[in-house]
């Protein structure tokens, strides 16, 4: 089976917790990681890259447009979710990665997916934001700002200016989490700690990139 840098498309299920070998109550988030299936081949001669694009869940045949139908025909399976992967260029089209084959325990692996939407915030929650004074005569400005902007030169608000606005629901990658536990029969995984997203949320899973020791006393 291919390594590297290959991986698996996954769906967070929640949080539980486990007792580790030692005792240790640990924290887990609990993935539904895969099966995935091989839906296309990315060669060096035809796409000027090596990867795979893998498929996860099933999707009903009229849901998807003639277009992607056509796509996933080779593949045998009409996937839900495509994702691609810079490796496993020896995989076909068609062939199955489960969870087992990729993952094992006391791995490190990065995990992506879409933070938990806040709506539109103010700068004390978005950006941490001190706030004003509560005495010496402050008056219905307690949340606010302060000043954004300047006076003759430039004459504008700087790019990427600490502001209120829209929260979350970004793309955010948790690196090093220690795979706790595998069960390929259940096609989960137990991963220590949280990750981004909620419940019944779309991850990506692959080993991590800055493969540091954790140490935990």
């Amino acid at each position: 089976m291919a390594q590297g840098r290959l991986g698996l498309i996954g769906k967070k299920l929640g949080m539980t917790q486990v007792f580790a070998k030692g005792g240790e109550l640990v924290p887990v988030t609990v993935i539904h990681a895969g099966p995935c299936t091989v839906v296309q081949k990315r060669t060096p001669g035809k796409d000027g890259y090596s990867a795979v694009q893998v498929g996860f869940g099933e999707k009903k045949t009229q849901r998807l447009t003639k277009a992607e139908r056509e796509h996933r025909k080779k593949a045998g399976k009409m996937v839900s979710v495509l994702r691609e992967f810079r490796d496993g260029g020896d995989l076909e089209v068609g062939s199955e990665l489960k969870v087992g084959d990729l993952f094992k325990e006391g791995d490190l692996i990065d995990v992506t997916g879409v933070s938990k939407g806040k709506g539109y915030q103010g700068v004390v929650k978005r950006h941490h934001f001190s706030g004003s004074n509560a005495t010496h005569g402050a008056h219905e400005y307690f949340r606010h700002g302060g000043s954004i902007g300047n006076r003759t030169h430039p004459g504008r608000v700087f790019k990427n200016k600490r502001m209120s606005g829209h929260m979350g629901d970004e793309r955010v990658t948790t690196q090093n989490l220690a795979v706790v536990a595998v069960r390929p029969d259940d096609n989960v995984l137990l991963v220590r700690g949280a990750v981004p997203g909620a419940r019944g949320g779309l991850l990506v899973i692959r080993p991590a990139v800055k493969t540091q020791v954790v140490t935990r006393e």
